[in-house]
């Protein structure tokens, strides 16, 4: 950087009294730090790099206390950027404020095929750092293994499951597989089935892969219980919130099963607990229903999930978590973005792929294109029904995209407080009959579990609803009549 620039980024620190992502700062004054690894370490493993500010005094609320010997400090932080694997080469500026000396060094981001970058003295292991907000933070053992499986190439999908037999494979499953194969590529129609499993990766030496088993047994959380996605609703809009009845969800599944099962299993549950509006056209008077997400925006997050999760030893215990709040559907995979690719990337570039054999197969079974259209699809549906952009973020070993519904009231009433008089009416008149809690939903055509939690356990608080079994309230055989029409 320039002085200039220097002198802006140190007004800027001692302006904001903060050290940053970014940002490091040392005082200097008495001689060169002597443990800068730390620091290094994290700025070369992240993709911005960062800079190294010597001779503001953070105990002093950064005021500019100088340093002692600007070219002795140089040489003394290159000696330390030569101790890492692999060197760093750091870039310095020295500029005045007042009489006060200031150094920065910039550190270069390593290359990730290179990364991570650590301290020879102690290791890959308890050498290598990531940086936290203004914080160096060791790098758990699974962000290690992360770069070093994106560079050597793992393929873990492709692991073979010894417990599995070798009947493993569903009958049905793997003959759609096979005839779908083959109509697709006319090369494995002369291939017998063992030799045409081989070659896709569903097996290994005659053994059942990880992917063979996600897609083509019957029941893989009998070798992988936790490969499955769990799917809440969660009345509020953070994690934790409870509805009136003390619940901490409206609905709570795991759904288990091969990876297409899985697919269509979230999409019904999306589908089950999702809102939806009805309008009337004046003109023409037809009824027009519009729910609260873009089901195809919903199943490409969840597809792209499934296929793009991490499948090492180190996440087979992590779920996929589905989780529906008032104002939003988060959508979270084991596993943070693979390879250079970063978010601002994503539908911009072809990325690498941590699971090639997963989506060829899932491609195969006509559940996905492959084309690396997912992300731009979800993007433009947003935009064409003029929703909010989708979010995407990716955290230290997981991904998260988010769906916004636009609304920023609840799903579910608060305490003592009143449904819409509309709906009220409408929901009091309807049940001048008992009537079931489906029965309910479907009249108002929206999900069974908003229906209870937003109308009709506030109208039953309110003495306006009555149930017929109220000594056991979660009966299935429940029915709610308006108190008026009760004889």
């Amino acid at each position: 950087m320039l002085s200039e620039e220097l002198l802006a980024l140190a007004a800027k620190v001692r302006k904001t009294k903060a050290e940053s992502q970014t940002i490091e700062v040392k005082a200097a004054h008495e001689g060169c730090p002597q443990r800068l690894y730390d620091t290094l370490s994290s700025f070369s493993n992240q993709d911005e790099g960062g800079v190294i500010l010597f001779g503001l005094d953070e105990r002093r609320d950064f005021e500019p206390v100088g340093v002692y010997d600007a070219q002795d400090l140089q040489k003394h932080v290159a000696e330390q950027c030569d101790q890492m694997q692999p060197k760093i080469r750091a870039l310095f500026t020295i500029a005045s404020v007042g009489e006060a000396t200031i150094v920065s060094a910039e550190i270069p981001a390593t290359d990730v095929a290179d990364r991570p970058c650590f301290y020879a003295g102690k290791g890959r292991v308890k050498g290598s750092f990531v940086r936290v907000g203004e914080s160096d933070e060791p790098m758990t053992e699974y962000e290690i293994y992360s770069y070093e499986a994106f560079r050597r190439k793992y393929q873990d999908e492709v692991e073979t499951v010894d417990r599995a037999p070798r009947d493993a494979f569903d009958p049905v499953r793997l003959s759609t597989y096979l005839q779908r194969l083959r109509e697709e590529k006319p090369r494995f129609r002369s291939l017998e089935d063992g030799q045409c499993l081989e070659l896709t990766g569903m097996l290994r030496d005659g053994v059942p892969t990880l992917a063979g088993v996600m897609l083509l047994s019957s029941y893989p959380q009998a070798f992988f219980p936790q490969l499955s996605v769990i799917a809440t609703v969660v009345p509020g809009v953070e994690a934790g919130a409870v509805g009136e009845g003390g619940d901490r969800f409206l609905d709570n599944e795991r759904l288990e099963g091969p990876l297409p099962e899985q697919l269509e299993d979230a999409i019904a549950f999306v589908r089950k607990n999702m809102r939806r509006t009805t309008r009337i056209d004046p003109v023409t008077g037809r009824r027009a229903d519009r729910e609260e997400y873009p089901v195809e925006a919903v199943r490409e997050l969840v597809v792209n999930a499934l296929i793009h999760r991490d499948y090492s030893v180190h996440t087979q215990g992590m779920p996929i978590q589905l989780q529906m709040f008032d104002n939003r559907i988060v959508i979270t995979s084991p596993g943070g973005l693979y390879g250079r690719l970063s978010v601002d990337d994503l539908g911009k570039v072809q990325p690498d792929t941590r699971n090639p054999v997963i989506a060829t197969a899932m491609e195969t079974l006509g559940e996905t294109e492959n084309r690396y259209s997912g992300i731009p699809t979800v993007r433009r549906i947003m935009r064409e029904e003029g929703r909010p952009d989708p979010v995407f973020e990716s955290f230290r070993g997981e991904f998260r995209a988010t769906l916004a519904n636009g609304h920023a009231s609840g799903r579910s009433a608060g305490a003592g407080s009143a449904p819409q008089n509309g709906r009220a009416g409408q929901i009091l008149s309807f049940c001048s009959v008992p009537r079931s809690r489906e029965e309910i939903a479907e009249f108002l055509g929206i999900g069974v579990n908003y229906a209870s939690a937003r109308y009709v356990n506030p109208l039953v608080k309110q003495g306006l609803l009555a149930m017929t079994i109220p000594e056991t309230p979660r009966s299935h055989r429940q029915r709610f009549v308006a108190v008026g029409a009760m004889k």
